[in-house]
This record gives C-alpha cells, structure tokens and sequence, in this order.
C-alpha cells in the first residue's frame, strides 16, 4: 500500500476531526463525507437517520459486503443553565467527565450561535480552593464556563443558550513526526479517513471488487444504533472499521490493526474473523487478534436488527478511548492492508 493512501486518509481524518459532531449533531459532517467520496466518483446518498450510504462496486451482488464506520461522537449536551450563567450538561454517549477538566469547547445554539466556553470545576483556582485536590470531578459538578460577560442565567438566556444546545470539545488534533496521531474523536474518524482512502484506491486503480461492496457511514453509534438499518438487498457479511483496543490484557499497540474475536456482545463470526486473519497474512499486516472487555459495534447492532449476515470488526489501535486518544500511521496502513485482502482488491 503506497504511501499516498496513508498520507491521504490522514489528511481527510484532520479535516474531519475538524467539524463537529457529536452524537445527534452530525449533519455538516455527513455533508462533507457525501461530498468527499462523489468527488472520487462514488454514488452515495443520505439515509433517512443522517447516515450516508456508498456503493463502491463489484460484481456479485448476491454474496455483498457491507463496510461500516460511524463520524458520530462523544460530546456532551446543556441540561440547564444555571444561576450564576455558567451550564450543567450530560453526557452525549460514553464521555466520561473526569477527564474533561480545563477542556476548551463550543456550546451550538439552535438559533445558529456558536459560544466558545471551558469546562472547570465551580470553584477552579488552586490558589483559592481549599479542596481542589478532594473535590469530585463528574457530571454533577463540572460546568461550562462561556467566555462571555455572563453572571446570570437571563443574561445566558439572552445570548440564546438553552438547554439541549450542544456542547463539542476541542479535538486537539496533532501528528508527531515519529507518525504519532493524537487527537479526540479518533473514535471513528480515523477509519472514516481509512474508508476514504480505502475509495481513492479503488478509484485509482480502476478495480471492480468481485464482490458487491457497500459503506455505510453511521451517526449514532455512540449510543448504540448506527448500524440498525440500511443494509442493501444481497449483503451476506458486515464488517466494521473502528478503533482497535489499546491496553493491559490487550495484544494490540497502536502500529497494529486489531482483528477483534469477541468483544462484550459475543464472538465475531469464525469464518470472517479467519478470512480476516488470512488476508492481513496474506498481505503482510502487522496485526493482533483480540478479545475486547468493554465494547460494542455497528456491525452487532446490524444483527440485533434482525438482518441474517456474518459480521466482523477491525481497527487501527487507538489507545486512551474516548479520552485523548494516539494511534499511529502504521496501524492505518496495517488497516488498509487488510481490507484490501479481505476484498480481494
């Protein structure tokens, strides 16, 4: 796999990361991946949920394959404005409030402003605080702070924050020069980029897959029912790209692509997870094969739904999920590699 296809999904994951969506908030960022797969000369379409829906090629379509990765992410709506004008919010899908401490974010109103706010603890400074070493960090007491001259909640009010505004953190995006990717929200839009990058390869080459091929790009994965719909007549196998797990008890680092076993749903389909293994040997992947503790894919919610398919999952390791997370540009090629054996392309 030529390097280009590396650089080229990084530059689309940057972008990415770059428009927020957090789970239920997603429409600018299905518009930009609609549009970047057309301009590779890709048919796609919106499904009804926000999702988008690609075809890119092959010939039996009876036997097809379903692809699967999600742009939705974590994030955090308001719940209420408080007295002082500062915000109380809840979570949107699995972020986890201790780790959000002096994150910089934005608060979208639905009348079309954007505030730029902090989140912080109510009584912030070491200097001041007596317990800030003691104090609880959840949901219950951290608080956005808006970077606006606001004390009270009518002059929040005024602004036009209201509850259920949405709350996108900062995703810090950065690549190191050791091929290091740090950024939030790696969960998923490093295998969006992959997918993309993925396309572009076929489109170079002019490769029609033996098989049928869709992509199916979610929007509420983060809470559980991407996948649940939009499966095209004749699909027999799904197979989700998303993070590889990184950590104790897992074999999988960030330079690997994690073939998942089983996961907190039940073991992925044996023969998939076989072909899967056979192709990243076949093409010479570094890759691990896990059992995840923790986890739950699109892809498991396509069969929860009821559709009579063989499934699987694959992923770049991303260490630190649903944090601050790292992967590498050696676990998107590793990625790559195996998708382009397990399509045979």
């Amino acid at each position: 796999m030529d390097n280009k296809y590396i650089d080229f999904a990084l530059l689309k994951v940057e972008e990415l990361v770059g428009i927020d969506s957090p789970t239920g908030f997603t429409e600018k960022a299905s518009e930009y991946v609609k549009k970047e797969f057309e301009k590779l000369g890709f048919v796609s379409r919106y499904t009804t949920k926000g999702g988008v829906l690609v075809d890119l090629g092959g010939e039996d379509d009876e036997n097809g394959i379903i692809l699967l990765t999600h742009l939705d992410t974590i994030g955090a709506m308001v719940s209420a404005v408080k007295d002082n004008g500062r915000l109380a919010m809840s979570p949107l899908g699995g972020l986890h409030a201790p780790g959000l401490e002096g994150e910089n974010v934005k608060v979208y109103t639905r009348s079309g402003k954007v505030f730029s706010g902090t989140i912080q603890l109510p009584n912030p400074s070491v200097h001041v605080a007596d317990d800030f070493d003691k104090a609880e960090r959840s949901w219950k007491t951290l608080e956005c702070v808006l970077d606006e001259d606001v004390k009270t909640k009518k002059e929040a009010m005024e602004l036009g924050v209201n509850n259920g505004d949405i709350v996108a953190l900062d995703p810090k995006f950065r690549i190191t020069d050791s091929g290091y990717i740090k950024s939030r929200f790696l969960d998923d839009k490093l295998s969006v980029g992959i997918a993309l990058s993925l396309a572009k390869y076929i489109s170079d080459n002019g490769i029609t897959p033996q098989r049928k091929v869709w992509l199916h790009v979610t929007v509420y994965e983060e809470i559980g029912h991407g996948g649940s719909a939009s499966v095209p007549h004749g699909v027999t196998e799904g197979l989700s790209i998303d993070m590889g797990c990184v950590g104790e008890g897992i074999e999988c680092t960030e330079r690997q692509v994690s073939i998942c076993a089983k996961d907190s749903g039940g073991p992925y389909s044996y023969s998939v997870v076989s072909s899967l293994i056979e192709a990243a040997k076949r093409e010479g992947a570094d890759y691990s094969v896990d059992v995840y503790p923790h986890y739950g894919s699109d892809v498991e919610t396509t069969l929860y739904s009821g559709f009579d398919i063989r499934h699987g999952l694959i992923g770049p390791g991303v260490y630190a999920s649903h944090c601050y997370e790292r992967s590498h540009r050696d676990g998107v090629k590793n990625t790559l590699l195996v998708l382009k054996g397990y399509l045979n392309i």
